[in-house]
């Protein structure tokens, strides 16, 4: 297999183009695959695909190298999408034009660059301490009150939040301000114009914040991005849309994990060995990361700025394009035996945090609460176990990121 795009002069390739599917937004519950993303991976590592919002078509790239070669490529450019109505599956655009994730390198370096410090090992080793602290208080609150309870709010829902509030530098009394806002801008449920004015707001919150830290030299992400508009590293605007999206993705914890634990409960013998086996976990945790299908269809779109060949497809200049991290998770040529859950699978070069510039920020602070999470619910309530049937656990309608909007659990 290559990792590369062939960037040679391309063999003439035939012209005739695959068919444009439909792809709906499918609202699937549990951990059930997208069926239509399944088809689509069938036809080939290539495909066309229509959203249900904007205009068009758009090539899908589904095969594992493929998808890194893509993500990876300067020919395929975040910024050329602004100002085309590309078919996407949201009825808005989540990054406002300018904003991190619709930028190229060195712009998009630079600015990602200004919050690095947060993100890296030492960066979240800072919040660890903390965040075990208020992960504890919330399992405490739990096991006091008794059961049964949903997992979702008593402990899913406000443990994400909290350490993302902390990392950002949000104050606490503002943590539930942040995820009403964060619910409405990933939810397509509400219509577009609710989901710009939440936007709209946080964006003027994050913009006051960062204004009152420009001489601050302390360590959180705000505080990072005021000192960077002081020194004139990074304007206003550009941070504020980091801020938003780095707020939101933090957020995204919460139903990546209740996706987690509604699969371990419905699975007692996954959740069994991880409790006779500790030590597996953080290599369980990243075989999770790799099974579950975390996002509804696909994020972000990028354009071709020259014909590119991608294995037997030419895509020409101006073509829209989506990879699929989800398909390429499944892909059988990298990850033997895709389908089954494999808790000691090794080596493991999923891809649910991305690849390339774009690769996600938060992925060592998603990891790190998923441990936490997964540790503490695991060895402090044993007993846990689901108060309904798994088919009845109610998953998020018009969500962009999937999740369980209830957890109902006893022990």
């Amino acid at each position: 297999m290559t990792e590369e795009i062939v960037r040679s002069e391309p063999a003439p390739l035939p012209e005739t183009l695959p068919p444009v599917r439909h792809w709906p937004a499918l609202d699937l519950p549990g951990t059930d695959f997208d069926p239509v993303l399944t088809e689509l991976m069938r036809e080939g590592p290539v495909t066309r695909v229509r959203l249900p919002n904007g205009e068009g078509w758009a090539w899908l790239v589904t095969r594992y190298d493929d998808v890194r070669a893509v993500a990876n490529d300067p020919r395929f450019s975040r910024e050329a999408v602004i100002g085309r109505q590309v078919t996407r599956l949201a009825p808005h655009f989540i990054p406002d034009p300018g904003a991190v994730g619709f930028l190229d390198p060195p712009h998009h370096t630079r600015l990602r660059r200004s919050v690095a410090a947060a993100f890296t090992a030492r960066g979240v080793g800072r919040v660890r301490e903390k965040a075990r602290g208020m992960l504890d208080e919330l399992i405490d609150e739990l096991l006091q009150d008794g059961p049964p309870a949903d997992l979702t709010a008593t402990v899913l829902g406000p443990f994400p939040i909290a350490v993302i509030c902390e990392l950002m530098g949000v104050p606490a009394g503002d943590r539930h301000t942040m995820h009403t806002w964060t619910q409405l801008i990933l939810s397509s449920a509400h219509g577009k114009e609710v989901s710009e004015q939440a936007k709209r707001e946080m964006s003027t919150y994050f913009a006051d914040l960062i204004g009152l830290r420009e001489g601050s030299t302390a360590e959180d992400v705000t505080s990072l991005l005021g000192a960077a508009v002081g020194r004139g590293e990074v304007a206003l605007e550009e941070a504020v849309g980091l801020a938003v999206l780095l707020q939101i993705g933090g957020e995204a914890v919460t139903n990546n994990t209740g996706q987690m634990f509604h699969l371990l409960l419905s699975r007692p013998e996954l959740a069994e060995r991880l409790r006779a086996e500790p030590g597996i976990r953080p290599r369980a945790i990243d075989e999770l990361l790799r099974y579950l299908p975390h996002r509804n269809a696909v994020g972000l779109s990028r354009i071709a700025q020259e014909d590119v060949r991608v294995g037997e497809v030419r895509i020409r200049a101006g073509d829209a394009v989506y990879v699929s991290y989800l398909a390429a998770n499944r892909d059988p040529d990298v990850f033997p035996d895709p389908e089954t859950i494999d808790l000691s699978r090794t080596p493991n070069p999923h891809v649910a945090f991305g690849f390339g510039p774009h690769y996600c920020p938060g992925g060592m602070l998603a990891r790190l609460e998923s441990e936490l999470l997964v540790d503490a619910l695991l060895d402090r309530v044993p007993g846990m176990r689901p108060a309904v049937p798994p088919d009845e656990v109610p998953f998020r309608k018009g969500a962009l990121i999937r999740g369980p909007e209830s957890l109902p659990v006893t022990w």
